[in-house]
């Protein structure tokens, strides 16, 4: 099902009648903190703290976030999940949908919140999100959820390291270093703060918690459970889903997942509940890698604490494949399919990067939803976006099918701005990479798919997504996993051009951030006519 552009902009106007404006101001700047325990380091804040207090609104409520750009470099916010419909402009992707925010320069990124469920806010400029700059965006139903509970508590996860993002892009894109460099240890925070210091989880006996955890790491994974107690998956990125029971869940980075768990009906004991920061890739190393936050589940001040046990055969992971969207939405018939395959290969310059298709990203000049809004017909023409924006034009409601292929040892955590997709079908990468079909067979979603807006694609496997082209606009698919992102995986869908062009309109003081730089904002990538 889709909505009509005229329809959409009426249930938008509904919905501000209905909100309220929540005004947030941040003075983004530079603070120095040990957040670890390995020492002080300059970090990114706001306001001068970190961590970034979270974000609250409801469905209907129009979100002012002003930032004012203490920094040195340019810097831009990303609503992460957020679909943006009407206001592409508003989606925070430098060099994408705006001009980044220049130094000693404010904007005002304003809009009405039409989506309930737990999202992030992070920086999408000089990957500055890794040093500090994101924190949770936790959007409440308007009315009663779909899912009865009794108390929200959130739980955001993120990866800390001792040298600066800046440093470790240099260490891995210096041909005259050795590649891959080392691994990065680093640190788990739990809320914002050492993940050995978590503060304790306050159950009462018979109430049930909704507990919406978040991965706002650059590079590291969460495996989350509360042993002793069962949980239950409500929503996976700001979708709801139908309840799957399930021991754990194994987060990436930028995913989101919600689950409710029930307390026990006395309060005889207390528990604990295991957040373990892990990466495939990264050695095991006692006590480093992976690392183990233990943190409470208080029942009663002063009540023995049951001892977990170790997971086994019979615990159970939350898996998307599995579970299944409350909208009941079948599985979109194909439209249109398209093949991506994720390389590595090593540069004339010397350097490693990472490609779809052969392509490497990198950054227009002209921001290229600027290009898609004034260069008329010539809008259709994927060339004119640059040849390593590697833009791909959509028609406007046209249902796509992404096949992504990775034939390569690591994983990669995909994100979609401006949508969700389907998540359809796993499986093995025959005849590129390992001949693997024994190791990985193929497996479906036999049902209704779930619907999230980050999905992994494990070693030598693929994945099948489907999407509706119904949202206007110039959207990234990229990896999370920043040094990926850095090294050039991502591309762009130019979404339903000629009817972006008749609907939205980019806002003057928008414009002005690229007037300021000296940056065009209209012509083809490279500003030209």
């Amino acid at each position: 099902m889709w909505i009509s552009v005229p329809v959409l902009l009426t249930l938008l106007q509904a919905l501000a009648v209905l909100g309220r404006r929540v005004v947030v101001n941040w003075d983004v700047g530079y603070v120095y903190i040990d957040r670890d325990g390995y020492g002080s380091r300059r970090a990114i804040g706001v306001n001068g703290v970190l961590p970034i207090p979270p974000v609250r609104v409801t469905v209907g409520d129009t979100l002012a976030l002003t930032v004012h750009n203490s920094l040195n470099l340019t810097t831009s916010i990303h609503a992460h999940g957020l679909f943006q419909k009407g206001t592409n402009y508003m989606d925070g992707a430098a060099s994408i949908t705006q001009c980044g925010i220049p130094p000693g320069s404010q904007f005002t990124y304003e809009y009405v919140v039409q989506q309930a469920g737990t999202f992030w806010l992070h920086a999408h400029d000089h990957h500055q999100n890794v040093d500090g700059l994101r924190t949770p965006l936790v959007v409440y139903d308007r009315g009663s959820p779909p899912v009865k509970y009794d108390e929200d508590i959130l739980l955001s996860f993120e990866d800390w390291y001792t040298e600066t993002f800046t440093e470790r892009v240099r260490i891995t894109l210096d041909p005259s270093l050795p590649f891959p460099p080392p691994h990065g240890i680093g640190f788990g925070l739990i809320n914002g703060i050492n993940g050995n210091l978590t503060k304790p989880i306050h159950f009462q006996p018979g109430r049930t918690y909704r507990l919406r955890l978040i991965n706002m790491s650059s590079t590291r994974w969460f495996q989350f459970s509360l042993p002793g107690h069962a949980m239950r998956v409500i929503e996976i990125d700001g979708m709801y889903t139908e309840p799957l029971d399930v021991d754990g869940v194994d987060i990436a980075p930028a995913q989101r997942y919600s689950v409710l768990v029930t307390a026990h009906s006395t309060s005889s004991y207390n528990y604990h509940f295991n957040a373990t920061m892990y990466a495939t890739f990264i050695p095991v190393e006692p006590g480093l890698s992976p690392r183990i936050f233990i943190g409470d589940i208080i029942y009663h001040q002063g009540a023995p604490f049951v001892q977990p046990g170790s997971y086994d055969d019979s615990f159970i992971w939350a898996n998307d494949i599995n579970l299944h969207a409350l909208d009941q939405e079948p599985a979109l018939p194909v439209g249109r399919s398209l093949e991506l395959v994720i390389g590595i290969s090593l540069y004339s310059t010397g350097q490693h990067l990472v490609h779809f298709n052969n392509i490497t990203y990198a950054p227009p000049i002209t921001p290229t939803l600027y290009t898609a809004l004034g260069m008329g017909n010539m809008a259709m023409d994927e060339q004119v976006y640059g040849p390593q924006a590697h833009a791909i034009v959509l028609k406007h409601n046209e249902v796509i099918e992404l096949v992504i292929y990775n034939p390569e040892d690591a994983l990669h955590p995909l994100h979609l701005h401006g949508h969700t997709f389907q998540i359809t079908e796993y499986g093995p990468t025959n005849g590129l990479g390992p001949n693997n079909a024994t190791a990985f067979p193929v497996v479906k979603n036999n049902g209704i798919p779930a619907k999230r807006d980050t999905v992994v694609v494990q070693p030598y496997q693929y994945v099948r997504l489907r999407f509706r082209a119904n949202n206007p606009g110039v959207w990234m698919l990229r990896c999370h996993m920043d040094i990926h992102f850095a090294m050039g995986m991502a591309l762009t869908f130019i979404e339903a051009p000629e009817v972006l062009q008749k609907t939205q309109k980019v806002p003057p003081d928008m414009l002005e951030l690229c007037a300021k730089q000296g940056i065009k904002t209209t012509g083809n990538a490279a500003g030209n006519q």
